[in-house]
C-alpha cells in the first residue's frame, strides 16, 4: 500500500496521506506527502477531515445508550423524537410530496441505526428540492454545514415524508444525523460533549471532535480537483450549530485507531462484546443490500450492521473525503487510509492498494 500511495503523492494525485496498518499489536504508520500542495510536511498527527467515520462512532455512542438503558434497539423514537411521530410516507417512491399514506409502524432506533428509516440519499428530486430548500444538508459532502440548531433541523426535517416505509429500504445517511440528535436528547446534553465524556477521553482521542483543535495541523481538502477547505479560514476551525453525526468529525490516525482497536478487542470497556458483535453483522436483506449497491459496493455479499459495513470477513466505512477503514477480525488487523482528496475521483490503483494491505 505504502508504495502506491507514494506514486499518487509523486504523481500529484494526492497532496499527501497517512497509511496505518496494525496487524497483531504491531502498528505502522506512513505519513506521507505534504497536509495541502505546496504546504508543510504530512505528519503522523495531521487533522484530517474524516467525514463519514463520523458515522460508526455515532452508531457506538448510540449502543453504549441502549447498554445503559436509555434507549431500545426495538422500540419508537417518538417520545425523545416527536418531530418524527406518526410519519407520512409517499404513496410511490419517485411520487410527489402531497402523495402519501400514513407509516405502516413506528421508526425504531434500529432503523437509524441500520439506515432504514425511510429517508436518506434521495433519487427523488422533489425530496432532494425540498431538503435543500430547509437548509437540512442531509446530502452530499459536510460543507457548507447546515446554519440550524439541532431542535430546529429535527423540526425541519418532520415536515418531509419518508420515502418508503420503516425498516423497508437501506438509504444512506440521514439516519446518523437522526442519531446524533436522538443521542444529545437521551443523554440531556450535546453530542460532542457525551462523545468526549464517553468514547474520546476513554480511548485517549484527544484530537478528535467537531472543531479542529489545532488548525497548524489541518490538512487540506480537495473536490474535484479544487480546493474545498483550507486549514487557513476553515470551516472546521469554528463549533458547528448542528454537530453533524453524519459527517462532522475532524480526526486523526491514531485517534481513529484507537476506536478501531475498542471494536476489535470487543468493546474495551466502552461497549460489550455482544454489542460490538450486533453492529458487525449484517442486518439487511438480499433485497435491501442490492438496493444499496452504490454505497456498499458491487459485490451484493456485502451489507451492513449497526453504522458499519460487513462483508468477506471484514468491517469498516469510508469518509468521502478522502478516508478508507476496513478491520478483519479473523487476521486482527486494522488498516486506515487518510488523504484529503474526495474518494469518488481516487485514482483505481488506491483502492486496490488499500485491499492488498489484506
Amino acid at each position: 500500500m505504502i508504495d502506491q500511495v507514494t506514486s499518487s503523492v509523486d504523481s500529484g494525485a494526492l497532496a499527501g496521506a497517512v497509511a496505518l496498518v496494525s496487524r497483531g499489536g504491531e502498528t505502522r504508520v506512513d505519513a506521507i506527502g505534504r497536509l495541502a500542495f505546496g504546504g508543510a510536511p504530512m505528519q503522523r498527527d495531521s487533522l484530517f477531515r474524516v467525514a463519514s467515520f463520523t458515522k460508526p462512532i455515532v452508531a457506538a455512542a448510540t449502543m453504549i445508550l441502549v447498554e445503559s438503558g436509555r434507549l431500545a434497539l426495538d422500540e419508537p423514537v417518538d417520545e425523545l423524537l416527536p418531530e418524527l411521530a406518526s410519519p407520512l410516507v409517499l404513496r410511490r417512491s419517485d411520487g410527489p410530496l402531497d402523495d402519501t399514506v400514513p407509516a405502516l409502524r413506528a421508526i425504531t432506533v434500529r432503523d437509524l441505526l441500520t439506515f432504514r428509516m425511510g429517508l436518506g440519499e434521495s433519487d427523488n428530486p422533489a425530496i432532494r428540492s425540498r431538503q435543500e430548500g430547509l437548509e437540512l444538508r442531509t446530502f452530499g459532502p459536510p460543507k457548507p454545514r447546515s446554519p440550524l440548531g439541532p431542535d430546529e433541523w429535527m423540526r425541519r426535517l418532520g415536515t418531509l415524508p419518508l420515502q418508503y416505509q420503516p425498516g423497508e429500504r437501506w438509504l444512506y445517511g440521514t439516519s446518523a444525523q437522526v442519531l446524533g440528535v436522538l443521542i444529545a436528547r437521551a443523554a440531556g446534553q450535546s453530542l460532542e460533549d457525551f462523545l468526549r465524556q464517553r468514547i474520546f477521553e476513554p480511548l485517549g482521542m484527544r484530537d478528535t471532535g467537531f472543531t479542529a483543535g489545532d488548525p497548524a495541523r489541518l490538512t487540506t481538502a480537495y473536490l474535484d480537483g479544487e480546493e474545498y477547505d483550507s486549514a487557513a479560514g476553515s470551516q472546521w476551525s469554528t463549533p458547528p450549530s448542528f454537530p453533524d453525526g453524519g459527517g462532522g468529525l475532524v480526526s486523526t490516525a491514531d485517534d481513529f485507531n484507537a476506536f478501531a482497536q475498542m471494536m476489535l478487542a470487543g468493546g474495551n470497556g466502552i461497549l460489550s462484546a455482544e454489542t460490538v458483535r450486533q453492529m458487525t453483522t449484517d442486518q439487511l436483506t438480499a433485497e435491501q443490500r442490492a438496493a444499496g449497491v452504490a454505497f456498499l459496493g458491487p459485490d451484493t455479499g456485502w451489507g451492513f450492521g449497526l453504522g458499519v459495513s460487513v462483508g468477506d470477513g471484514r468491517y469498516g466505512w469510508a469518509g468521502g473525503l478522502g478516508t478508507l477503514w476496513s478491520t478483519s477480525p479473523d487476521q486482527q488487523t486494522v488498516v486506515l487510509l487518510l488523504t484529503q482528496r474526495a474518494i469518488w475521483t481516487w485514482p483505481p490503483e488506491l483502492f486496490a492498494a488499500f485491499e492488498d494491505a489484506f
